[in-house]
């Protein structure tokens, strides 16, 4: 177990409320509920690699369609700055040309927007280079051993960039999927080890109240049974992905790799992935207006047996991803049913029994439990509480922690997604696509003694 301070830096907000008591009738004394902490640890400084939707909410040459128009990790990391968490942040792409347009983006999206949010950014390659794919080295060459970097890129990218992050000492925050092969995953795992610093994946579900309860009730239900999941996003998403879907990866990849993750969690030291078979419906993607390549995959499903590790008793776990629906209430359907031998549970992330309508966007059912983007009271980012946010705040307070060695990156194995547990996910994850490239061929797992997972 591990002591109360770092369980209290680790996975509740790192902060307190400081309210003022009741004011008195002869005095006012107006609440400042902001967040602080009682000991600053040294601020760290960020490169984040991507410059796209998940980072800034710019795409192309505009804002996001999605919900995401402001970005996620870009405006989390202006907020950490603004706790005293982060110092400098630098924006590395592969486009210097868009970057003028990605700073007005920011000012008139953020910094506008949020009191106190400095937008102020380094930016990769210079404005005036039309492409270079290698510009994430300079931007990490300015950091120093101990700083952070994230990386939200197209998922083939992961590998290098984030071997280069390691082997110069820095901590690494990576989308999922970390990489799309179990041998290079577990490749950076054994680098990082080495060099002594936290990669985690940015599996933020593990954060939603609900699916964490899920998780803790579904090993209290006995031997796994069945669990199947469901996860969309709406067409206009292939244009926003055009660079790389179906290309350099797949929506399975992209997607299922949400409740597989959740379902790996779930299952650990109770039951294994024994194999998987994959199966997919096209004819979206590749027509028009979207012309995605040649095989691009509309809905990807993997079929995957599973075996209790004491009884021996096996179970299943239907796992689908899909780019082809449309648009909805919801930006992403998204929800899965776990059954056990003594119970089940049924989770709807997409719809959280809050509605809302208005003139200019219609219906929608909202999660500000993911992101909220409305400011506070005092004009403050307000998000504190939702789990895109936090994932991120976990982070890079646990390489705060690392760096002022109150923890090691080993001892967070199996407390926060860590590279080193979640290499059952990406198997899973590979384990499909080599399904799909092989008509359908079931993939069997084979554990080795040394810890490590190849293919039959």
């Amino acid at each position: 177990s591990q002591p109360a301070e770092e369980a209290h830096t680790l996975f509740t907000p790192p902060f307190t409320f400081n309210c003022h008591p009741p004011p008195t009738r002869k005095e006012h004394t107006p609440c400042n509920c902001q967040p602080f902490q009682a000991a600053m640890a040294e601020k760290v400084n960020a490169v984040l690699c991507g410059s796209g939707e998940y980072t800034t909410g710019y795409v192309h040459s505009g804002g996001s369609k999605s919900d995401k128009k402001v970005g996620v990790i870009g405006l989390c990391m202006f907020e950490l700055r603004r706790l005293g968490h982060v110092g400098d942040i630098g924006i590395v792409g592969t486009t210097g040309t868009k970057f003028e347009g990605i700073r007005a983006h920011l000012k008139s999206k953020i910094s506008d927007v949020y009191a106190g949010l400095d937008v102020s950014i380094k930016t990769f390659p210079d404005d005036d280079v039309e492409r270079d794919y290698e510009a994430y080295k300079a931007a990490l060459d300015t950091l120093k051993p101990g700083d952070v970097t994230t990386i939200f890129t197209p998922d083939d990218t992961h590998y290098a960039i984030a071997e280069y992050a390691i082997q110069r000492g820095i901590h690494v925050l990576v989308t999922k999927p970390p990489v799309k092969t179990v041998e290079e995953h577990q490749r950076l795992v054994r680098l990082a080890e080495e060099k002594g610093v936290l990669v985690m994946v940015e599996y933020h579900k593990r954060w939603d109240p609900i699916y964490s309860d899920a998780r803790n009730r579904a090993r209290l239900l006995g031997d796994f049974s069945y669990f199947n999941s469901f996860m969309s996003q709406p067409k206009f998403q292939l244009d926003t992905f055009r660079a790389w879907a179906g290309k350099s990866s797949d929506i399975s990849y992209y997607l299922n790799s949400h409740h597989i993750d959740v379902h790996c969690w779930m299952m650990e030291g109770i039951a294994r992935p024994v194999s998987v078979t994959a199966h997919a419906a096209t004819g979206v993607a590749t027509a028009e207006p979207y012309n995605c390549v040649a095989g691009t995959e509309d809905t990807i499903t993997l079929m995957t047996l599973w075996k209790n590790e004491k009884s021996g008793n096996t179970g299943t776990a239907v796992y689908t991803a899909s780019w082809a629906a449309p648009k909805a209430d919801v930006h992403s359907q998204q929800r899965f049913h776990y059954m056990g031998h003594k119970g089940e549970l049924v989770a709807d992330q997409a719809h959280r029994g809050y509605t809302a309508c208005t003139d200019d966007a219609g219906y929608a059912s909202i999660n500000p439990l993911y992101m909220s983007y409305l400011p506070g009271p005092e004009g403050h980012f307000n998000g504190h509480h939702g789990y895109g946010y936090k994932s991120i705040e976990t982070f890079v307070k646990a390489c705060q922690d690392i760096n002022d060695k109150k923890i090691t990156a080993k001892e967070l194995d199996g407390k926060i997604p860590t590279l080193s547990a979640t290499v059952l996910t990406t198997a899973i994850l590979e384990a499909g696509r080599r399904s799909l490239d092989q008509k359908g061929a079931t993939q069997t797992f084979v554990y080795a003694e040394d810890g490590t997972i190849g293919f039959a």
